[in-house]
């Protein structure tokens, strides 16, 4: 049995963890950290079923854990990474902070020195394109959310080259509220968010971008630029990106749908829906899933929807999919 302990547990994706884990044939949790609510019962913090002691991160036992699972924000958790293999811990971590591969890319993107750079580069957790560098690894990086739906919708196109060249990809994106996390801000309060619907961080200043672009750039063997718009979707819950690419001249839908398909077969959190079909949030809430649509616009312009959950493939769902390739399990032990 795989010993797991959950740094954050209070916060949406490492409650999420906690949920799945319930159900996880060969893990369990051993601790759970909140530094926030260290003393309290999780039950007391977080009303439900899972009822935990909380521990300061000072208390935790290095020893009865085979791995951690991260999340953390980006700054902290690295300090947090180090401890834990020292003490020969594992770790996925959910933050930002080992999703880049330089210290460089991370001070562009994040607007300070990164906290551990002996860290970086680490494996990049999207088993679906990296699967092979994830088996027995001692630290994973999670991916970010809207990342993670942008580069699997994208990734039979990239691979294959069917893409035009150094044309700017353009990807709208909407997240449900729980993707901003638990800290409170004023344009998520209930009489804020509900029945609105906003952009943020338009163009180029997400910090997704630099990530999109680095493993986007790792597919196609070149530089990809990207212009991202994510809004803020009234939901608790889901992530639908739309991406707009321009494609090879020639090709038509049913030989690019037919590609998607091929890249696919074998995945099993992966769903390329019927020609003519696109996803919708209920396709995936609530599951480690991605489902993918394809409609050409006009000749050599494509339009790739993907919908994920922002807390599931987006979030905790993926680093126990993660998890379970470090240590050698079926990658949906737990995720059925």
């Amino acid at each position: 049995m795989i010993r797991v302990g959950i740094f954050g547990i209070t916060g949406y994706a490492g409650y999420e963890a906690a949920r799945w884990l319930e159900r996880h044939p060969a893990a369990k949790v051993a601790w759970a950290v909140s530094e926030a609510s260290a003393g309290k019962r999780l039950a007391e913090v977080v009303p439900g079923p899972l009822d935990l002691p909380l521990l300061a991160a000072g208390d935790a036992d290095w020893g009865a854990a085979d791995v951690v699972l991260l999340g953390l924000p980006h700054g902290v958790a690295a300090r947090t990474v180090v401890a834990a293999r020292q003490h020969g811990v594992k770790v996925v971590d959910l933050s930002a902070d080992l999703r880049l591969r330089t210290p460089e890319a991370y001070a562009a993107w994040y607007g300070g020195a990164h906290p551990a750079p002996e860290l970086l580069p680490a494996p990049y957790g999207l088993p679906e394109l990296n699967r092979a560098a994830l088996g027995d690894a001692p630290v994973i990086a999670n991916p970010g959310c809207y990342p993670t739906s942008v580069l699997l919708g994208l990734a039979p196109l990239l691979e294959a080259g069917l893409h035009v060249p150094g044309e700017t990809i353009i990807v709208n994106a909407a997240s449900g509220v729980s993707g901003a996390g638990r800290g409170l801000k004023q344009n998520l309060h209930y009489v804020e968010a509900n029945e609105n619907f906003s952009p943020y961080n338009i163009g180029r200043t997400h910090r997704h971008v630099g990530e999109m672009e680095q493993e986007l750039a790792g597919l196609a063997g070149a530089g990809v630029p990207v212009v991202f718009a994510p809004h803020l979707l009234p939901v608790q819950r889901g992530i639908l990106s739309t991406i707009y690419v321009r494609v090879q001249p020639g090709l038509d839908l049913a030989a690019l749908h037919g590609r998607y398909r091929e890249r696919y077969a074998a995945e099993p959190f992966v769903r390329v829906l019927p020609v003519g079909a696109l996803p919708a949030l209920s396709h995936v809430v609530h599951t480690n899933r991605c489902a993918i649509g394809l409609t050409m616009a006009q000749p050599g312009l494509l339009i790739i929807t993907a919908a994920i959950d922002n807390l599931v493939k987006g979030a905790a769902g993926q680093a126990i999919q993660n998890m379970n390739l470090m240590f050698g399990l079926d990658e949906t032990a737990g995720l059925s």
